[in-house]
């Protein structure tokens, strides 16, 4: 594979893996946290009150809550882009002792 054919693949790679993470967000309540990328004023002023802010950043601000359909909410108070954050992922986690 030549580096022009990486190049050329990365941005569909990027763009799939961060749908995926998008659907995953929406389907599932498994995430402990989610990430609101490029926060909209909009979405500062609406935070959900079952909500608590982990942390924040100039293009992000990280939130948890227990309330199900928690990304569906965000959405809903004007957040462009949700994604989940805190999950395990596909490796093995370690075992404790």
């Amino acid at each position: 594979m030549t580096i022009r054919a990486v190049f050329m693949t990365a941005p569909f790679v990027l763009t799939g893996w961060i749908g995926v993470l998008t659907v995953v967000a929406l389907v599932s309540d498994a995430a402990p946290a989610h990430v609101v990328l490029f926060p909209s004023k909009i979405l500062l002023e609406n935070i959900p009150e079952s909500s608590s802010i982990l942390a924040t950043s100039i293009a992000s601000v990280t939130l948890t809550s227990d309330e199900a359909g928690f990304a569906r909410s965000l959405y809903r108070n004007g957040a462009w882009l949700v994604l989940p954050a805190g999950l395990p992922g596909c490796l093995p986690q370690p075992k404790a002792g």
